[in-house]
């Protein structure tokens, strides 16, 4: 026999193992420790369960409940809450190129406070941050205006004294306590973790843990025995998921019908619920975005450390002032930095926020819009998401599996003349039946007296009157219709309906219904018995012993639909380069049908009991592999998504319930409902106003679109920056002056800059849209190394003109000199923002969109003019001769057709371009 080590913390996550790893780790403890002590309750008669909680049956007293409440505290979860605004506001300026901004105004404010550049990049860093702050902040407040009320008082049984009787008081349910006797009715929410003491026809609504979408029964004791008699409450068999004991009810779930009175076991932390919010408080784990970021940031300013430094040693050995060195090697560091990647990154995200949220779509942490467009992989629940996420009748079936209008008519008549509350099923064969017939069926048969349901015999049963003709010979009939669980009902059948006829019950026959049944339950439906007896001495009062000698006449089979579009919205995501594995609470049998149903490749059903079997590195084979997970608990769902993030996968989680939670942190984008449970909306990081993937598929499509125009940005200015510095190395050692000044370098960029504000209103080309997008830094870098050079190749053809042809040859002359090398620096800049925004021929084959056409006509225009401006001389600049202007041009176009031609060769080496 082979022993199962405890998975303790330490072993989960040993020591130097990363902080969501212990995370992690301290979840799956807490949650496992939870459900052992709670199967131990489970496993234990309900009288000793109550003499364990020192409570009794009619509940504790004032004193006793108070000072129970000092010695566990409220009722309450620990939950995320919003950060202060002051909070937000720190952390909207956390950003490494923002420090790298910050520093550069510092040094450049030490060396002139009067310097114009410390002013240009503190309303840089400024603008950033607030635009940031403020886009969270709007979303959060929205977010917290979508949290459902709920009640917020139970009734419980208190007594004033120990010899005083009990009486059913409403208290706050943060004052429950561990002992306190709860009294539950239809509609009421669980305030904690109950053994049940007494229960009639309770069902119990726990989708939000389990992810089951019908309700399930539960009781206080197991079923009756085969003769009849009800079992005593010894204690259930035990299970290590709670939320499968018959005999507990959990705090997070709902009665949908019935009552019962339950003694309190676990409040706040210590329940089921508390022991899966409470790691999921703190600091959330590093996404997709943050690692892309943090990796093209510390690129870059890697290429700043080692430019920087060779610039200065070049200008100060050939020129000799040191002091000047150093001023253009601080003007060469904001050169060559993107000074402006922090403010378009965060105008990009604010844009694609107020997009997406036309879209119906609330985008609570901006850096998700980005995440939402790299998702290759898509975890989802399938209630509500691939299904309507209500209950329908499929099918009515006779003994031999065929389609059959009798027993649907049987079938109806047991729901539509039951008296109690009716389920989701009930309701369902209601629907199906036409209000024309629902007239006659009133006009045919009178209600007699009713058999109603019960946990223990799994059937309930009607006795009907057929209404005779006025004035018509012959005695009342009366029939009795009984619908239940097959197996139940099937034990009191000692017939069935056979085309019309009343066929004896065979050994042989038996075993052939019980394969139909059988057969629609493989396929994920859920399946009842209808039979029935004519009563040969009608009576006004039935019992439970009428239930015997029955007919059986059919099935019906029941399922939760497929949504008519939800195949096209798969197939739509798939064509998108997204993967959609299904992972849900659900039994397999269910979810492969489901699944099926909408075209997804279902293979093999992984049950929750394997994947506890497995270690991280096997998970992660089988995670890659395998479509629809069933049967899954919330921290083996948290698993399958980490193993998925360490196959390289960036991985989108959407789900609603409170068994969703801890996946919908871990993953890289959380993805909720409005109508979630507060704790998955407080994980989620998107939240949608509809549980549509065709509103997903939208979100996508624009994180994409936002992603492709901060990557273009990157790409563009990085390469242009790196081109120009490398430019400004090659003059500083063949040119006796500076080929530009300091402040000339400053407006250039801030002229550039101010153009690419634009960026965040430009659209990507459909191709770039199709596949999900990452952040590659090695590819910038090569992208800077390969494209950046080609504007220096025309920079020092302009030296050479302007050396040459213009005489701009000596210091007296340098104003002309670096007055031509602005406007050819400057335009061609802006011009090859369209040459590097799209793969195809620009302006021809992708266009770009009218603001960043009308910023870039600015900025030439405002380049050609500062020159002769009266802002001139004070920036060191000099008119130029017209003569200078067609060579202008030829350089340009010559810079645009080798841009050309070297993307061409570009894409067909690596296969990508932005």
């Amino acid at each position: 026999m082979t022993m199962l080590t405890p998975r303790t913390p330490a072993r989960l996550a040993p020591p130097g193992r990363g902080r969501r790893e212990r995370k992690a780790a301290e979840l799956e403890s807490r949650t496992r420790r939870a459900g052992e002590q709670l199967a131990g309750f489970s496993a234990r008669p309900g009288a000793q369960v109550l003499q364990d909680l020192s409570a009794t049956p009619g509940g504790l007293t004032h004193a006793e409940a108070a000072l129970r409440l000092e010695r566990h505290g409220a009722n309450v979860v620990a939950h995320e809450r919003a950060p202060r605004w002051w909070v937000r506001l720190a952390k909207a300026f956390r950003n490494p190129f923002i420090a790298v901004l910050v520093f550069l105004a510092a040094v450049m404010w030490w060396q002139d406070p009067a310097d114009p550049g410390v002013v240009i990049l503190s309303v840089m860093v400024g603008v950033s941050g607030l635009l940031r702050f403020w886009q969270e902040f709007r979303s959060g407040r929205a977010a917290d205006a979508l949290k459902e009320l709920v009640t917020t008082t139970c009734a419980v049984q208190r007594r004033a004294g120990s010899g005083a009787g009990a009486a059913t008081v409403e208290v706050p349910m943060d004052q429950v306590v561990p002992g306190d006797v709860v009294k539950l009715a239809a509609g009421d929410l669980i305030p904690a973790d109950l053994r049940l003491i007494t229960a009639k026809d309770l069902m119990v609504g726990q989708a939000a843990l389990s992810g089951e979408s019908l309700p399930v029964a539960k009781a206080d004791a197991p079923p009756r025995s085969a003769g009849g008699t009800p079992t005593e409450d010894l204690g259930q068999f035990e299970t290590t998921d709670p939320v499968e004991a018959d005999n507990l009810v959990l705090m997070g779930t709902s009665v949908t019908s019935g009552t019962a009175t339950g003694v309190v076991v676990a409040t706040g932390a210590d329940t089921y619920f508390g022991s899966m919010a409470g790691s999921l408080v703190g600091e959330r784990p590093q996404t997709n975005f943050d690692n892309g970021v943090r990796k093209v940031s510390f690129l870059l300013i890697r290429f700043m450390l080692v430019m920087v430094p060779v610039v200065f040693a070049i200008n100060g050995l050939t020129k000799g002032d040191w002091d000047e060195a150093f001023l253009f090697g601080i003007a060469v560091a904001v050169g060559l930095t993107p000074e402006m990647l922090p403010m378009v990154v965060s105008a990009n995200l604010a844009r694609g926020a107020v997009a997406m949220s036309q879209r119906k779509v609330v985008v609570k942490r901006l850096n998700a819009i980005q995440n939402l467009g790299a998702m290759d992989v898509l975890c989802t629940d399938k209630t509500g998401t691939l299904t309507e996420d209500r209950i329908v009748l499929d099918r009515y079936l006779d003994v031999h599996g065929n389609e059959d209008d009798e027993v649907l008519e049987y079938g109806y008549l047991n729901s539509h003349f039951q008296t109690g509350l009716r389920n989701l099923m009930d309701q369902a064969v209601i629907n199906r039946v036409d209000e024309a017939e629902e007239v006659v069926v009133d006009a045919r048969f009178s209600m007699v007296d009713e058999i109603p349901f019960d946990f223990a015999r799994r059937r309930m049963s009607v006795v009907l009157d057929r209404n005779r003709i006025v004035g018509a010979p012959g005695r009342p009939e009366h029939v009795l219709i009984t619908k239940g669980a097959v197996e139940e009902v099937l034990d009191l059948c000692t017939h069935v309906r056979d085309r019309g006829r009343r066929v004896e019950l065979t050994g042989q026959l038996r075993s052939h219904v019980t394969r139909i049944a059988e057969d629609n339950n493989r396929r994920g439906l859920r399946v009842l018995a209808v039979a029935t007896r004519t009563m040969s001495s009608p009576r006004d009062t039935y019992s439970v012993a009428d239930e015997e000698q029955l007919t059986l006449v059919g099935f019906l089979a029941f399922l939760d639909p497929p949504k008519a579009d939800a195949a096209r919205a798969l197939q739509g995501l798939a064509d998108k380069g997204i993967a959609v594995k299904v992972v849900t609470g659900d039994n397999d049998l269910v979810a492969a049908r489901v699944c099926a149903d909408v075209g997804i490749d279902v293979g093999h059903v992984v049950l929750g009991a394997e994947i506890d079997a497995l270690d991280d590195a096997a998970l992660r084979a089988l995670a890659a592999r395998t479509t629809v997970f069933a049967k899954v608990n919330p921290v083996q769902k948290a698993r399958i998504v980490r193993a998925l993030q360490a196959g390289g996968h960036t991985v989108g989680f959407l789900g609603d319930g409170i068994n969703d939670a801890a996946a919908l942190r871990d993953a890289d984008v959380g993805i909720s409902v409005d109508t979630a449970v507060d704790i998955a909306k407080e994980s989620a990081d998107i939240i949608l106003l509809e549980k549509d993937l065709t509103v997903l598929e939208q979100g996508v499509i624009q994180g994409r679109n936002t992603f492709g125009n901060t990557i273009k940005y990157i790409k563009m200015t990085a390469s242009s920056n790196f081109g120009n510095v490398f430019s400004v190395l090659v003059a500083s050692a063949f040119i006796p002056f500076q080929p530009m000044l300091a402040i000339m370098l400053l407006v250039q960029n801030l002229v550039y800059d101010i153009a690419q504000l634009a960026t965040p209103w430009d659209r990507m080309d459909e191709e770039y849209l199709r596949k999900p997008r990452n952040w590659d830094a090695k590819g910038i870098g090569r992208f800077m190394v390969c494209i950046g050079p080609i504007s220096s190749v025309f920079d020092i053809a302009m030296f050479v003109i302007m050396w040459n042809v213009f005489g701009a040859d000596s210091e007296a002359d340098q104003a002309l000199f670096q007055s031509g090398w602005f406007i050819e620096g400057l335009l061609s800049q802006t011009l090859i923002v369209h040459m590097i925004r799209t793969r195809k021929i620009p302006f021809i084959q992708s266009r770009a969109s009218w603001p960043v056409m009308v910023m870039t006509v600015l900025a030439v225009l405002t380049g050609l003019y500062l020159p002769f401006s009266p802002l001139a001389a004070s920036l060191g600049f000099v008119p130029l001769p017209a003569g200078y202007f067609p060579w202008l041009i030829g350089v340009l176009l010559a810079y645009c057709a080798l841009t050309q031609l070297l993307k061409t060769l570009h894409i067909r080496r690596f296969g990508t371009w932005l």
